[in-house]
């Protein structure tokens, strides 16, 4: 490839609708089909054959009930209510896909590491080596209350224990198994070597956790490390931890200040900035002519629920938006949900205000990422450009209709990227982390999470 490869991701959720409210009542949205094993069968075969990198399968762990003090419109909406759990379907894909990757998100706040630890390191064996780990904190106080909390942890508060979750989690998959612990000897009637498994004892602020990791090394170790926030505590954590970095940018000045800030702390951790790849979500409606894509775009707009776009935008923001007045400018406002969502809207780009039709029109099709729309050139085009002012590395592809948009997608627009020599025509590396950046299966050696298997080692000579 003569260019900066882009790398896609699509990005969907166990649930119905995901990022366009309503668009799941269009008579050709099979979203509803969430609960189906076929669905997500066919939808790995799909992206698989248009080399896609990974699905990544986003999660909430409460209901959005901000708007109006209420759950009601999102339930009513079916505005990612109700919602499945995202790990239980990567089974499903993998074993119709030998290359497709699979980013699953999870919680450090409500979920303990030891057992979220083993879970993964199953998942990665099971698909030999194709998992990664969108590291959240969750945002919604629905979650908290309902995991037995008083209340929302406070935001940064949320990082503090995202980064010993980490610690706990590195020791686990790192160093506890050594290598060459696992022998399966059968002539001699010993599967592991006692000796190289080792206790972690790990003794923190927020975790206790003494033991062994209960899985032997799985083909990563670690899973490919995903993160999405991008607050000022948000991005230092990703500096330091993440591999791959999701950003919802409604413009693509927010994209390119967001890409900046991300690269410095990389650099302040110590990393090298282009080590971490910065992908951008954005809803692709194409058409074989440019007419037919906008026939298609102001078809979809005809199936927004805006009552569930205020309630999403309720719980990411944590802003009531039935106390606004339709034409009133979104103001600034501090609170425990995610800082980010109300930045981007109210601070990072001083030279657009939003107000509340704006926003709701906005979310309606593609949540809080822009829509592009037309011919499948000009979407290619569009695509590349963005690369280019931006800083970006690639795009988690949202949908307006499932498997529609991805099909429409890998039909119309895969095939120009790859003459183009932006998207791969065939898949490289084994694992997942491999594939995606072409150094091996394993942590690089200055990542952060290295240090933890070779402390565990030493401690014990």
């Amino acid at each position: 490839m003569t260019k900066k490869r882009i790398y896609l991701n699509a990005f969907d959720m166990n649930c119905v609708g995901h990022q366009s409210p309503g668009l799941w009542t269009h008579p050709e949205d099979q979203s509803h089909r969430y609960k189906d094993s076929e669905y997500w069968i066919e939808l790995a075969k799909l992206l698989e054959k248009g080399r896609f990198d990974a699905i990544f399968l986003a999660d909430v762990l409460g209901p959005y009930d901000v708007y109006q003090g209420s759950r009601d419109a999102a339930i009513r909406q079916g505005t990612q209510t109700p919602v499945n759990d995202p790990s239980l379907v990567v089974p499903l894909m993998s074993a119709v896909t030998k290359h497709l990757g699979f980013g699953v998100t999870a919680s450090v706040t409500h979920e303990h590491p030891y057992t979220f630890a083993r879970r993964m390191s199953t998942l990665d064996h099971i698909t030999k080596g194709r998992v990664g780990w969108n590291i959240v904190t969750s945002y919604l106080k629905s979650a908290a209350v309902n995991m037995g909390l008083e209340d929302q942890i406070k935001h940064d508060e949320r990082y503090d224990i995202a980064e010993e979750y980490l610690q706990v989690c590195y020791k686990l998959w790192e160093g506890s198994w050594e290598d060459d612990a696992v022998l399966a000897d059968k002539e001699n009637r010993i599967f592991a070597d006692p000796s190289k498994v080792h206790d972690i004892n790990h003794e923190g602020k927020y975790f206790k956790v003494p033991g062994a990791h209960l899985c032997e090394p799985s083909p990563q170790r670690t899973p490919v490390l995903y993160q999405a926030g991008t607050s000022t505590k948000g991005r230092a954590f990703a500096g330091k931890n993440a591999e791959l970095i999701f950003i919802g940018a409604p413009t693509r000045y927010v994209a390119k200040q967001s890409v900046k800030k991300l690269r410095e702390e990389a650099k302040k951790a110590g990393r090298s900035p282009e080590e971490i790849k910065i992908l951008t979500m954005i809803t692709p409606i194409v058409g074989r002519t440019e007419e037919e894509a906008f026939e298609k775009y102001n078809e979809y707009k005809k199936y927004i629920s805006y009552e569930g776009a205020l309630a999403l935008l309720g719980g990411w923001t944590g802003i009531d938006f039935s106390e606004y007045a339709p034409d009133e400018n979104l103001r600034f406002v501090k609170n425990e949900a995610i800082h980010s969502a109300v930045e981007n809207l109210t601070k990072i780009d001083p030279d657009k205000k939003w107000t509340v039709n704006e926003i709701k029109n906005y979310t309606g099709i593609g949540g809080m990422g822009p829509v592009t729309v037309g011919s499948p050139e000009q979407v290619a085009d569009d695509l590349e450009s963005w690369v280019e002012e931006t800083g970006i590395d690639g795009f988690n592809i949202a949908y307006a209709i499932t498997p529609g948009t991805f099909k429409d997608f890998i039909e119309l627009v895969v095939p120009i990227l790859q003459e183009r020599g932006l998207v791969r025509k065939e898949y490289e590396g084994g694992t997942l982390r491999d594939s995606l950046f072409g150094k091996g299966s394993q942590l690089s050696e200055h990542h952060p999470g290295k240090q933890y298997g070779k402390l565990s080692i030493l401690a014990t000579t």
